[in-house]
C-alpha cells in the first residue's frame, strides 16, 4: 500500500509542476524504449544459454579415459560375445545416467574367416614360400592375453575360392590406374592384382580388379602411406608396424546384403548371396589384405616396366614395376557367411514442447579389433555427452525437442546396423527427424574436421566458437579450425560412416565430426588403448572437446525455438557447383539453364524464409502477448523438410539405394563425396561409351536435379503452386 501512495503522490507532484512533468514523460519514454530493446534482444529462453554453458563446464577427461579403457579391453567384432559385452557396458552407463536404453536387434548377414593361405614363388620354376599372415604382438603388449581373440586378417564378404597367377602391380587400384595399365600394354586378365591401400575404398579396388579380369586381389599397407621402416613404428612411434594389416569390408552396398532396401526383421524376405554377387555389390573374386612387409616381398618379385614415379614407394623401398610376374601367387580364402543377430542401442530423452521432433546423435561401437580410435574414441565421447545431459536433467533441464542417442552395431561390415534401423523407421524419420549428428571415431590426433549438409555450416561454426581448442587454451576450436589448410567443411556425399543412411536414403540434415582424419594403425590390431595414450590423445583433452562440440550442436538443435538452418548459403553453393559443371562441359551438347533456373527459385525461397524468421523473432509481447506457436512450428517444419526434397525415389542409376541428387558417393570410390552424382555418373558413361546420343542421358539428369531443387524451393517457401 505504501508504494501505491508513493506513486499517487508522485503523479500529483508531476501534474502541479509542468517542467517536472516533461522530465517525467521523457524518462518514462526512455525507460519504455530500454525495456522494449531488452525484450527484443534478450533470448526467448535465457535458461537455454545457461544450460548450454553448464554442459560445457561439466566435462571430464578422466571419465573419457576410463570409458575408453573399458571399451577396448578385448577385440569386439560384430556378432561376437565380446561385442555383446560392450553393448551391456553401454546400457549400464546410460541406465546409471537415468537414460534407459533399449536394444533393437536385427538378423543380418555377416562374414568371418575360416581358412586363408597365401604363397609366393619368385618364378614358376622356384619353390613357393608361404606367408604366415600374422600380426605380431609388440613388446610389453598389455593385451597379449587376448590377442588370440583378434580375427585372422581378412576382408568382410570376400568371395571364397582359390586363385593363382602372376602378379600385376596396380598402384591404388583406381579406375585411372587400371586404365594406365591397359594403355601400357600390361595384361591384368588372368593374373593377381597387388594394390596398395589409400585414396579408394577397398571394395572399389577389388571391384576394379574384377572388372579388369583379375582372378584375385591382394591389398597391402605401403610404408610410404602408413608407416616408417627400420623400427620407426608402434609402440615406439605412431606408425604401423611391418606386420600390421588393415582389415575391413569389401561390400559396396549399405546395410544387410540380403535385404537391400528393407529391414532385416524377423522372417523377412531375403535375396541369396549369389544374387548379391550378381548385382555387383559383393565381389566375385577372392581377396586378402596383407602387411607392408608381405607387400614388399611380393613387389620384389615383379618385373616388367618400371612403374610411374607417383606409383613408387618411399625411402628404402624397391623399385616398383608393373609386371605381370615373374612373381606368382597362390591364394585361398574360405569364409563363413551367416545370419547373425546384431544389437543397436537406442536411448531417448523426450522433448518437453515438441516430443515428436527428433535430434539424433550416433556412434557405432563394434570394431574389427580393439578399436581404440575407430570407433571407441567416439563411443567414449558419446557416453560423455550422455552423462553431461543427465547432469542437466538433474538440474531441471528438459529439451524442447526429443534427443535420441543411437549406438550402432556392425558398422564395420559397411553401415549395417544404422542402415537397418533407418530402413525400419524410414517414414517416421522422414516426417520427424530434425538432424542426425555422427561421431564415428572422435580422436586420432590434432586438428578438428567436420563434414555436413550445407544448411548446418553456420551452426557448426558458431558452436566451435564456444568450445576451447584442446591443444591451445588461448583460442577457440573455431580459431584453430579456420587456420587449417584443408577445406573448412566437407560434404556428406560419401558412405564412409553411419550418416549415410540418414543423408542418402532419407534426406535428413546431418553432421560428421572428428579430431584428425587418417591414422596409420587404422583397422589393425595396433589400434589399442596404448596407441591412444601415446599418440592419439595422451591427456584425453581432445575426447572432451569432441564431446563438447557434439553435445553443444545437439543442444542447439534440440533447444532453440527456431531451427538454426541456413539455406541461403546452400543455394549459393548449388550455384557454384553448377558453374563448375558448366565450365567442365563447355562446348558439349547440354544445357544447364533448367538447373540454374531452379537454383534461382531456391535462393529466393531461402531469402524469404530468413525474412519470415526474423519477423517472428522480432515480435515482442508489447505488440503481441506471445508468438503464435503454430507459426513457429510451421516455419521450423519447412526448414526441417527441405533436405527431404533432394531425395529422388528412383535413386542413382545402378545404385538405387542412394537417393540424394545433390550429394552422393563417387561411383568408383564410396569414401569420396561427389556433387550432383547422377549428372556425374551420366557424364562418365558418355566418356566411356563415346556415343554422342548418350548426351541425352546427361541432359535428363540435369532436368532431374533441377526438379528436386524446385521441389525444395516449394517446401522452403511453404506454398502450393
Amino acid at each position: 500500500m505504501k508504494s501505491q501512495f508513493a506513486v499517487l503522490r508522485l503523479q500529483k507532484s508531476v501534474r502541479s509542476h509542468p517542467n517536472l512533468a516533461a522530465r517525467y514523460t521523457a524518462a518514462a519514454t526512455a525507460t519504455a524504449v530500454l525495456v522494449l530493446l531488452f525484450l527484443l534482444l534478450a533470448p526467448s529462453n535465457p535458461s537455454i544459454s545457461t544450460h548450454h554453458s553448464l554442459f560445457l563446464s561439466v566435462s571430464s577427461n578422466e571419465t573419457a579415459a576410463r570409458h575408453l579403457q573399458a571399451l577396448t579391453r578385448r577385440p569386439h567384432v560384430a556378432g561376437s560375445e565380446a561385442n555383446a559385452a560392450v553393448a551391456s557396458y553401454l546400457i549400464d552407463i546410460l541406465s546409471s545416467a537415468s537414460i534407459p536404453a533399449r536394444i533393437v536387434p536385427y538378423d543380418v548377414l555377416l562374414s568371418y574367416p575360416v581358412h586363408r593361405s597365401l604363397s609366393l614363388s619368385p618364378n614358376l620354376s622356384a619353390p613357393a614360400v608361404a606367408f604366415d599372415l600374422v600380426q605380431e604382438i609388440y613388446p610389453d603388449d598389455p593385451f597379449a592375453d587376448v590377442a588370440a581373440e583378434v580375427l585372422p586378417s581378412f576382408h568382410g564378404y570376400a568371395r571364397s575360392g582359390t586363385a593363382a597367377g602372376h602378379v600385376v602391380y596396380a598402384n591404388y587400384g583406381r579406375v585411372e590406374d587400371f586404365a594406365m595399365l591397359k594403355a601400357s600394354g600390361v595384361e591384368v586378365a588372368g593374373n593377381v592384382v597387388l594394390a596398395r591401400y589409400g585414396i579408394v575404398y577397398r571394395g572399389d579396388i577389388v571391384r576394379n580388379a574384377q572388372i579388369a579380369g583379375a582372378v584375385a586381389a591382394i591389398l597391402y599397407t605401403d610404408a610410404k602411406d602408413n608407416g616408417g621402416r627400420s623400427g620407426e613404428c608402434f609402440p615406439d612411434a605412431r606408425w604401423m608396424p611391418p606386420s600390421g594389416v588393415q582389415v575391413g569390408s569389401v561390400y559396396r552396398g549399405v546395410g544387410d546384403p540380403t535385404t537391400p532396401g528393407w529391414a532385416s526383421v524377423g522372417e523377412c524376405e531375403r535375396v541369396s548371396v549369389d544374387e548379391v554377387v550378381a548385382s555387383g555389390v559383393m565381389p566375385a573374386i577372392p581377396s586378402l589384405p596383407v602387411s607392408s612387409r608381405d607387400g614388399d616381398a611380393i613387389l620384389r618379385t615383379i618385373g616388367g616396366q618400371v612403374a610411374p614415379e607417383d606409383w613408387q614407394g618411399g625411402e628404402g623401398a624397391p623399385v616398383y614395376r608393373l609386371g605381370p610376374g615373374p612373381g606368382f601367387l597362390n591364394l585361398t580364402y574360405l569364409g563363413n557367411e551367416t545370419i547373425t543377430t546384431i544389437q543397436n542401442l537406442i536411448a531417448v530423452i523426450e522433448g518437453d514442447e515438441e516430443p515428436d521432433r527428433y535430434v539424433l546423435v550416433g556412434n557405432h561401437y563394434d570394431a574389427w579389433t580393439f578399436g581404440a580410435v575407430d570407433p571407441n574414441s567416439g563411443t567414449a565421447a558419446f557416453l560423455e555427452v550422455a552423462e553431461r545431459l543427465a547432469k542437466l536433467q538433474k538440474g531441471g533441464w528438459r529439451p524442447r525437442r526429443t534427443i535420441i542417442l543411437c549406438s550402432w552395431d556392425a558398422e564395420e561390415y559397411h553401415l549395417i546396423g544404422s542402415a537397418e534401423w533407418v530402413e525400419d523407421n524410414r517414414e517416421m524419420l522422414a516426417s520427424r527427424a530434425v538432424a542426425y549428428l555422427n561421431m564415428d571415431y572422435a580422436v586420432s590426433g590434432r586438428g578438428f574436421h567436420a563434414s555436413s549438409t550445407p544448411q548446418l555450416d553456420t551452426l557448426l561454426m558458431e558452436a566451435a566458437k564456444m568450445v576451447q581448442d584442446p591443444d591451445n587454451s588461448s583460442q577457440s576450436l573455431y580459431e584453430q579450425w579456420i587456420n587449417t589448410d584443408s577445406p573448412l567443411i566437407r560434404r556428406l556425399g560419401g558412405s564412409g560412416s553411419d550418416y549415410a543412411a540418414f543423408v542418402q536414403h532419407v534426406g535428413v540434415p546431418s553432421v560428421d565430426m572428428r579430431f584428425s582424419r587418417d591414422y596409420p594403425v587404422y583397422h589393425s590390431m595396433y589400434d589399442d588403448f596404448v596407441w591412444m595414450q601415446k599418440f592419439g590423445d595422451p591427456l584425453f583433452h581432445r575426447h572432451v572437446a569432441g564431446a563438447s562440440i557434439l553435445g553443444l550442436v545437439a543442444l542447439k538443435l534440440a533447444d532453440e525455438e527456431f531451427l538454426p538452418f541456413d539455406y541461403k548459403s546452400y543455394a549459393d553453393e548449388l550455384q557454384q557447383l553448377t558453374e563448375v559443371f558448366k565450365s567442365k562441359m563447355r562446348g558439349k551438347p547440354v544445357n544447364f539453364a533448367p538447373l540454374l533456373k531452379s537454383i534461382k527459385k531456391f535462393s529466393k525461397a531461402a531469402s524469404k524464409v530468413n525474412s519470415q524468421r526474423k519477423e517472428l523473432e522480432g515480435k515482442s509481447f508489447l505488440s503481441k502477448w506471445k508468438k503464435n506457436p503454430n507459426e513457429v512450428r510451421e516455419l521450423n517444419d519447412r526448414l526441417m523438410m527441405t533436405e527431404r526434397a533432394f531425395i529422388d525415389r528412383e535413386g542413382l542409376s545402378e545404385r538405387p539405394w542412394f537417393k540424394h541428387l545433390i550429394y552422393g558417393p563417387s561411383k568408383h570410390n564410396a569414401y569420396m563425396s561427389g556433387a550432383f552424382p547422377s549428372i556425374d555418373d551420366a557424364i562418365q558413361r558418355v566418356t566411356i561409351s563415346n556415343a554422342s546420343e548418350a548426351w541425352g542421358l546427361v541432359q535428363h539428369e540435369i532436368w532431374r536435379v533441377a526438379r528436386v531443387i524446385t521441389q525444395a524451393s516449394h517446401v522452403l517457401g511453404g506454398r502450393l503452386t
